[in-house]
């Protein structure tokens, strides 16, 4: 029987225990030269994400990823209309146990202990929850008016009827909301040692404001980044502006930044899912043959300089008939009382208007592989239905700032929060300014928080132009759209029928809305709302308490008129005596009156029936602002007290 025996080769280093091994003249040279080369490129080509065919993903595989950076300026707590009993209970017996120490006796120390208290106090504890589809995710929590968070999130959903194509996924119309809330924990005892313990402290969170953007725009962009800001209601009970301001970007001069809230944040759909966009074709005809045949050459043009920027030259009206975007261009009348109401104030009367087109209800783009079939109303058509697309809100304030005599333009380009939309670009005397009609804010070209990301094209009652310079960021376009270096236009200068013949009437005649069913409308919200509220806090009860209501049913009226002060003496002083017993947060929430399920919503995502405090009481206001056309401003004002204990 033979014997098989495994034989191990050792090297002589194996055997000698102080074995150096001699380094020869080519091995020292060879480390030498690895120590100073470049270990990468200083700038790296950025690599392009894989895009993966829709027929292979199911469910699962998508998910959002939503990561939370740092936030800048957030409200702090404002202590000092309530008493030192705002403490938690273990916090107080403590210090009254510290002011009889005899270590504390100078008036310094008493000043020091009061600073510290103070401070704790004004603290804000702030966390992120991010909401999708009825689901919520939430970040840590941090601690003061400038928290770092940089934690991300990964949010999960499903397509309708399981499909992940690229024209399903555009049909899904949900919004991310990003909220971000102050975390308010006391404890029940005054024994320290028990904070730890979930059973001994209650809970509250105070909301402070939001970031929203639909689906479709994350999907259109594959990515939204940067630093936003937050949306704040115009007052917020029970908090003030931090006094320790930072800036999240370089100083701007036109805009009081101290009083704004600012959020980094970065998303992305991960994998991104590939989509084929189709070219239109000429269809049925209502211009000149000859002018929709330029227009489509125009486009393949416009497209093979820039694929991703957006250009429209035609578009179907009402009667399925192809035209040319500039026939909707047309100066038209305002409603005749928002003329009477700011005689010797031109610009509050923009103002004004560009707030009533934001009002009408907006109807949510679908994208779509076949882009560019567009079917636009007219402005007449988009009052009486109370109603229309990005496009048509711009048409149609455009067409009120050209009433006035102004110099002004629909722009087409791309937002970081809404993804394609629709601006109109106003010309002054010394700069541009950008207004977005969606929200009805105004903004300078150099404003380095425009949510503008780029200015594709423009168009007026006589001509569409394009884009061609290389950065298309507004802050670098030159919007000289007469120099033929910046911009390329439709249609010559010498060209005949430049101006086609408008679509839209010579006049449009306005409706007053019916006060009897605004109140009715009204009655029924706040109906709905406390009968929500009760259903949201099933373990709790609900108390209502109706000092607060009375006082806040007074505010919301100004609020909407947005002058003079919020607060009138009388309300003022009523006010103070809540604070004798209470303490107090609360905020206005505004939106255009769509459904009742819009404000449900909107009311339920400010989390505030989540309150575990006992003795917990609520204050609920609805007001409606309305205007002609039935287009309804809607304010629902919210406020939670909590006894003094």
């Amino acid at each position: 029987m033979k014997r098989i025996v495994k034989v191990s080769k050792f090297n002589l280093s194996d055997v000698v225990a102080d074995y150096e091994e001699i380094v020869s003249a080519s091995q020292l040279t060879h480390a030498v030269c690895k120590l100073v080369e470049r270990q990468r490129k200083l700038k790296p080509p950025r690599k392009e994400r894989k895009k993966v065919a829709a027929h292979t993903v199911c469910d699962g595989d998508i998910k959002i990823l939503v990561r939370i950076l740092r936030a800048y300026n957030i409200p702090t707590r404002n202590t000092t209309g309530n008493r030192a009993l705002d403490l938690p209970t273990y916090l107080k017996s403590s210090i009254s146990h510290l002011r009889h120490k005899e270590t504390i006796k100078s008036v310094a120390s008493e000043e020091i202990l009061n600073e510290t208290l103070k401070s704790l106090r004004d603290t804000v504890q702030p966390f992120v929850e991010v909401s999708f589809q009825h689901t919520v995710y939430q970040t840590s929590t941090a601690s003061g008016s400038h928290p770092c968070w940089n934690e991300e999130i990964k949010v999960d959903f499903i397509s309708p009827g399981h499909d992940y194509s690229f024209s399903s996924l555009s049909k899904i119309t949900d919004n991310i909301y990003i909220n971000i809330f102050d975390e308010m924990i006391i404890e029940k005892h005054e024994d320290p040692y028990f904070k730890s313990c979930s059973s001994h402290s209650h809970i509250r969170k105070n909301w402070l404001g939001s970031i929203v953007f639909p689906f479709s725009a994350l999907l259109q962009q594959s990515e939204i980044s940067g630093t936003f800001q937050v949306n704040i209601p115009p007052v917020l009970l029970g908090y003030a502006w931090s006094k320790t301001y930072v800036s999240p970007k370089e100083e701007y001069n036109g805009q009081n930044l101290k009083e704004c809230t600012f959020l980094n944040i970065f998303a992305t759909i991960e994998p991104q899912i590939s989509h084929v966009t189709c070219n239109p074709e000429l269809d049925k005809f209502s211009d000149q043959t000859d002018v929709l045949e330029r227009a489509l050459i125009f486009n393949k043009t416009c497209k093979a300089m820039f694929p991703n920027r957006r250009i429209t030259t035609t578009v179907f009206n009402g009667e399925g008939l192809q035209i040319l975007v500039t026939r909707y261009i047309k100066a038209l009348n305002p409603p005749q009382q928002f003329l009477d109401m700011f005689l010797h104030d031109p610009n509050a009367t923009l103002d004004l208007i560009a707030r009533f087109v934001s009002l009408i209800p907006i109807v949510p783009d679908i994208l779509d592989e076949n882009d560019g079939f567009d079917i636009w109303m007219t402005s007449e058509r988009c009052i009486s239905l109370a109603t229309g697309n990005k496009e048509e809100h711009a048409i149609l304030l455009c067409n009120f700032f050209l009433y006035f005599g102004k110099k002004a333009l629909v722009l087409l380009g791309t937002s970081m929060l809404e993804g394609q939309v629709a601006y109109v670009l106003t010309q002054e005397t010394d700069e541009y300014l950008l207004w977005n009609p969606l929200t009805g804010q105004c903004h300078k070209q150099f404003d380095p928080f425009c949510p503008l990301q780029s200015v594709d094209c423009l168009f007026d009652d006589g001509n569409v132009w394009f884009n061609i310079q290389q950065n298309n960021t507004p802050m670098a376009v030159h919007f000289d759209y007469s120099k033929e270096s910046f911009w390329k236009q439709l249609l010559p200068k010498n060209f005949q029928g430049t101006k086609a013949r408008t679509i839209q009437p010579e006049e449009i005649i306005y409706c007053e809305t019916n006060k009897s069913m605004i109140e009715d409308l009204k009655n029924r919200i706040e109906r709905t709302l406390k009968c929500k509220m009760m259903e949201w806090r099933p373990k709790q009860p609900t108390r209502w308490n109706r000092q607060c209501t009375y006082i806040l049913r007074k505010i919301l009226p100004k609020l909407e008129l947005g002058t003079g002060s919020f607060v009138s003496s009388e309300e003022e002083s009523e006010f103070e005596r809540l604070l004798q017993f209470y303490w107090v947060t609360g905020f206005p929430i505004q939106m255009p009156y769509t459904d009742l399920q819009s404000i449900i919503d909107a009311v339920y995502q400010t989390g505030i029936h989540s309150s575990e405090f006992p003795q917990t009481e609520f204050a609920l206001a609805v007001y409606i602002h309305p205007y002609p056309n039935n287009v309804l401003s809607v304010w629902v004002y919210l406020a939670s007290l909590a006894r003094h204990q």
